[in-house]
C-alpha cells in the first residue's frame, strides 16, 4: 500500500460501486451510449488500480443488473461484448496479487464470457491481495431468493433445523459468501437509490452519492468519498 498523504487513515474494508452515468456522459458529447460504456470501462480499470494502491481490501462493482436486460438489444449486445473484450486486462490478476470474483447468474451469458470468468476466478483463486468482484446479471433480491432456497434445502435434507438459521449462516449462503459486508457504497451520477444491488450486504453501509458521472470518476473523486467516509460516525444502532 502506498503511503500517500492524500489517503485518509480510516478506510472501508469493502467499498462497492454503482457505476452510473455512462449514457449521460456520452449524450453530453453527442456520442452514442455505447461510447460512454467504453469510456466507463477505462475508468473501471484505472479505479481498480487506485483502490489497490490505496489499500482497499474488497471492491465490488455493479457491471450489469438483472434489470439491464430490459435495455435495447443493441445496448445489451454492446455491453456484453465490452465485458468479453476487457475482462482479460481489467485486473492484472495474472501478474499481481489480486483475486477476481463474479456474482450473478451466468446462464444467460455467452459461452465465451462464462469461460473467461471461470478461468479468471480459477487462476486468481489463491491470491491473497485485494478481491475485486464484478456483479454481472446480478440482482440483490435474486441473491436473497437463491440463499433462501439453499437454506430450505439444508432444512429439508436435515442438515440444520429452522431455529439454526442465523443471520451469519444466511449470509454465508449469499453469492458474496466469503466477502465481508459493504462498508461504503459509492454511487455516481447523482441518483439516490441502491437499484437492487447487494440489498442484504448494504444493511449498515455508509452511502456516498456524487453528481460526478462514472466516466469522470477518478482518483481525486475517490479520495473525496474516502475522506467523507472517514468522517462518519458508524454507530450500528448504538446511541453513542
Amino acid at each position: 500500500m502506498a503511503q500517500n498523504k492524500d489517503i485518509p487513515e480510516i478506510l472501508p474494508t469493502h467499498a462497492a460501486f454503482i457505476m452510473d452515468g455512462n449514457g449521460r456522459w456520452a449524450k453530453k458529447r453527442g456520442l452514442p451510449r455505447t461510447a460512454g460504456h467504453r469510456e466507463g470501462a477505462k475508468t473501471l480499470k484505472k479505479l481498480i488500480r487506485d483502490l489497490d494502491d490505496i489499500g482497499i481490501k474488497y471492491a465490488t462493482f455493479y457491471a450489469f443488473s438483472t434489470e439491464n436486460w430490459k435495455r435495447s438489444d443493441e445496448e445489451v449486445s454492446a455491453l456484453m461484448k465490452l465485458l468479453e473484450e476487457n475482462l482479460d486486462d481489467l485486473v492484472n490478476y495474472k501478474n499481481e496479487n489480486v483475486r477476481l470474483r463474479f456474482i450473478g447468474g451466468r446462464e444467460r451469458l455467452s459461452d465465451v464470457l462464462q469461460k473467461k470468468m471461470n478461468d479468471a476466478e480459477e487462476e486468481s483463486r489463491t491470491r491473497t491481495g485485494m478481491t475485486v468482484t464484478l456483479a454481472i446479471n446480478y440482482g440483490g433480491r435474486d441473491d436473497i431468493v437463491h440463499a433462501a432456497r439453499k437454506a430450505a434445502e439444508l432444512i429439508k435434507d436435515g442438515f440444520i433445523k429452522p431455529e439454526d438459521l442465523t443471520e451469519e449462516l444466511f449470509g454465508s449462503l449469499l453469492m458474496t459468501e466469503d466477502i465481508p459486508d459493504v462498508d461504503l457504497l459509492i454511487r455516481t451520477g447523482g441518483e439516490q437509490r441502491i437499484s437492487n444491488f447487494l440489498n442484504w450486504q448494504l444493511s449498515y453501509a455508509e452511502l456516498y452519492i456524487t453528481d460526478a458521472l462514472w466516466c469522470d470518476f477518478d482518483r481525486k473523486e475517490l479520495i473525496k468519498a474516502l475522506e467523507d467516509f472517514a468522517g462518519r460516525n458508524r454507530r450500528y444502532g448504538d446511541a453513542k
